[in-house]
């Protein structure tokens, strides 16, 4: 909705957003003039910074499912001639075969159902050569430190339900194969803070996570209230810990 989408845009400021997002594209190389597909846009940040690596003799095309982050990125957009919007979903794309220098996708698989025919789906429309960067969180590795440890699980199997593949990432490199591509390689990241600071990852992700779990109906009012106290007391004292694997797949479909 569009409050969500009103957090989401906060979180993507925050530096270490913003550090993912270069990894991420350095890994996917886009060169001047390509015509790049970006899955699950969001926002909008990647489609417009790609803007100012393919210049003006290349395009960026941004693709979501959800209406909200859409208006946003077609207004961060505003004025860019070469950036164009579709809502979509992944296994669903409104292009024909062979559009595509490059794909992108960041933190978007781990909501599709069937990986295989969502990366089928990119793989189709890549042209022969065409590179693919795929980055997922493995949320099964998150490591949240607190001292009621029973309240922390229940918090973490209620953020879980948001997702429809918590661990994608064991499984991502036999998707990515199995959609047809080739030299794969994956490189790991750890995102780790020692408080919630707006700047750190987690920091960014905490109002997210306590939305969504405040509206959950497995986990009370009560739970969620002592939960957020406490981790921003383990905040304030030194105590709070954070931790969660990332990883980064790249992939070329063969010529």
């Amino acid at each position: 909705d569009e409050q969500t989408s009103k957090r989401l845009e906060a979180a993507y400021n925050a530096p270490e957003i913003v550090r993912r997002r270069a990894l991420a594209r350095a890994a996917l190389g886009a060169q001047p003039g390509d015509r790049v597909l970006d899955l699950g846009c969001g926002p909008g940040f990647y489609v417009t910074e790609l803007l100012d690596e393919v210049g003006p003799k290349g395009s960026v095309v941004g693709v979501d499912m959800s209406a909200d982050m859409l208006a946003i990125a077609r207004h961060r957009a505003s004025g860019c001639s070469n950036a164009e919007f579709f809502e979509a979903e992944a296994t669903t794309l409104p292009f024909d075969g062979g559009q595509f220098d490059a794909a992108i996708s960041v933190q978007v698989f781990e909501y599709v159902k069937d990986t295989v025919a969502g990366l089928a789906e990119v793989h189709r429309v890549l042209k022969p050569g065409g590179r693919i960067v795929v980055w997922d969180s493995d949320w099964d590795s998150v490591a949240w430190h607190s001292e009621d440890p029973g309240r922390m699980a229940a918090v973490l199997s209620a953020w879980s339900d948001h997702l429809v593949h918590a661990g994608l990432p064991r499984t991502l490199g036999a998707s990515v194969r199995k959609a047809g591509f080739d030299k794969v390689q994956m490189q790991a990241y750890s995102f780790a803070s020692t408080d919630l600071s707006p700047d750190g990852f987690v920091g960014a992700l905490f109002p997210l996570v306590e939305a969504f779990v405040r509206n959950h109906p497995a986990v009370s009012t009560e739970t969620v209230d002592g939960w957020v106290a406490e981790q921003h007391a383990l905040s304030e004292s030194g105590a709070f810990f954070f931790a969660l694997t990332q990883c980064c797949f790249s992939a070329l479909k063969p010529y």
